[in-house]
């Protein structure tokens, strides 16, 4: 079955993803005569004029972001043919819903966020866990409606709490743009002879040693974490981790790294270690084939609970 690729784009109502869909769409080197499957989950006050695409094979069609189905979606891109999807998707349904409800071979090629500077802050006060649904997938975020030399790192520290590998645009209202550039040097030195992990900072470290296994291929880390028991590998393997939350209290999940230890067993499952191991980068049940952080543990002692039982970004 062929594969199609879905151009998705993110945002609360009226944060700019209609007019640049608009743009691209009028944009030859993007719109060469592919079939597009232009599919709309949110209607806002601009509204696409298909007179001004240099062609006109899009297939435009407005769906409820709840209750559309699988089948639906199939039937669509089949009915048109598409080659490729475009998506503007309803800033307040979660992204990762509608995406377990896509065709198996369709294959989200890009995912981009647009934000209103105006509104953004106010969302991400009350709405956070809507925020970071999209922050978190995204390739990029496009922060529009800037005032010229506003300062823009209350902006940059969100994006990049919530994805180190996201690309940050500022669009300002003079028309010109500029890509973030600030680099987030890591709290922690991987180039020591033992990598120490403040409590404070696991969740960095697990998001950035799971993104780039290989970087830590060798290396050695210690850390504070609670044990948990891997069902099917209870003999010489446990997964020492923290509770982590991304956004809110709904999704705090439990973030564990496979470890070796032939002394597994002995230990009591949600009591507090102090590991001190070293990384391989391989593969494991857990990565789905891919390739992730595996432990061979060095030493595992008792220690004190963390002051916080859940940690965050």
């Amino acid at each position: 079955m062929q594969q199609i690729p879905v151009y998705v784009f993110t945002g609360f109502l009226d944060s700019g993803k209609t007019k640049f869909i608009q743009e691209t769409l009028e944009d030859p080197r993007f719109n060469a005569g592919e079939r597009t499957l232009l599919l709309v989950f949110e209607e806002g006050e601009e509204e696409y004029d298909f007179s001004t695409y240099p062609h006109q094979n899009i297939h435009l069609e407005v769906l409820d972001q709840q209750t559309v189905t699988t089948k639906q979606l199939q039937t669509l891109a089949k009915n048109c043919k598409a080659q490729r999807v475009v998506a503007e998707l309803n800033g307040m349904q979660l992204v990762g819903d509608l995406y377990t409800r896509f065709p198996e071979n369709w294959v989200v090629a890009q995912e981009v966020l647009f934000a209103d500077s105006t509104t953004f802050m106010t969302y991400n006060a009350n709405m956070r866990n809507l925020v970071m649904d999209k922050l978190v997938g995204a390739q990029m975020v496009v922060f529009n409606r800037l005032e010229k030399g506003a300062d823009t790192m209350p902006f940059h520290k969100i994006a990049r709490a919530a994805n180190r590998r996201i690309d940050i645009l500022y669009d300002y209202i003079d028309g010109s743009t500029a890509f973030d550039d600030v680099e987030d040097p890591l709290p922690f030195d991987i180039n020591t002879p033992i990598i120490e992990i403040k409590d404070a900072d696991y969740a960095l470290w697990y998001r950035d040693v799971t993104e780039e296994p290989k970087k830590y291929d060798g290396k050695t880390v210690r850390f504070q974490a609670q044990v948990a028991m891997l069902r099917r590998e209870k003999n010489g393997m446990f997964a020492p981790g923290r509770f982590v939350m991304t956004c809110c209290m709904d999704d705090i999940q439990f973030c564990g790294v496979p470890c070796h230890y032939a002394d597994a067993a002995s230990l009591e499952s949600r009591s507090w270690v102090m590991v001190t191991a070293k990384i391989t980068a391989e593969k494991h049940p857990l990565y789905h084939g891919e390739l992730g952080p595996v432990l061979t543990a060095l030493e595992v002692l008792p220690a004190e609970p963390a002051e916080q039982d859940v940690t965050t970004f």
